[in-house]
């Protein structure tokens, strides 16, 4: 067990509204609760990455572009290219989408590959890059597989799901992809976790960040059950 302050435990969100309706109006809430909370990011379509780094230019939160989302079937170059405009707009952190019909297909060679372009992109611009695998898709085993690709890329995070898909996060995924990426790249829940138990949850099997559009929720309920202002996990 460890413990964490609040404000610990606030840092593992990424703020999250990535719905496609969201009005200018809605990001300025987001990146608001962001601050207010002391978030670590807030999670958005790429296309607000220059208004939310506007927003944010004078905070220590980061700004979340989530690139080929949420199907990732689009070709290397144009998430390359997408990631580079992210970056030159703002973002500070990218989340992009594996491309699901080659895992199917076993073409670990071309996941390597994309994986690598856009992990290049973030390094040379000092970002943090994080790969979702989007697991409600995928089979045991191919799960592994991206994991030991990741392992050798490492990129900063991998990532369980977008959020869009049939299911999320689950504490199984999440454990399974721990195991088999080790302490070399970290893992990211994301999808469906909505209250502070499954949070804490999250974190007790390995887990360093969370992806979630509950954070107020979950902080606040944590504050209830903190003692001493601080939770054992």
């Amino acid at each position: 067990m460890k413990t964490y302050s609040i404000d610990q435990l606030a840092r593992f969100i990424d703020h999250t509204n990535l719905k496609p309706n969201a009005t200018k109006e809605a990001i300025r809430t987001l990146c608001k609760e962001a601050e207010d909370f002391h978030f670590k990011m807030v999670a958005i379509n790429q296309v607000q990455a220059k208004l939310c780094s506007e927003l944010l230019k004078n905070t220590d939160i980061n700004i979340g572009a989530a690139i080929s989302f949420p199907l990732g079937q689009t070709t290397i170059e144009a998430k390359v290219a997408e990631t580079a405009d992210a970056i030159n707009t703002g973002a500070t952190e990218i989340d992009y989408v594996v491309n699901i019909t080659e895992v199917k297909e076993k073409n670990w060679d071309y996941l390597k590959t994309e994986m690598e372009k856009i992990v290049t992109v973030c390094r040379q611009n000092s970002v943090i890059s994080k790969v979702i695998f989007e697991n409600a898709y995928l089979e045991e085993d191919e799960k592994i597989a991206l994991c030991k690709i990741a392992k050798e890329v490492k990129p900063d995070f991998i990532k369980t799901s977008t959020g869009f898909a049939p299911s999320g996060a689950t504490l199984a995924d999440v454990k399974l992809m721990k195991k088999h990426v080790g302490s070399e790249v970290k893992v990211k829940a994301a999808g469906g976790i909505r209250d502070a138990e499954t949070f804490k949850q999250m974190i007790a099997s390995g887990a360093e960040r969370i992806g979630t559009s509950s954070g107020i929720a979950i902080i606040n309920a944590l504050k209830k059950e903190a003692v001493n202002g601080t939770i054992s996990i």
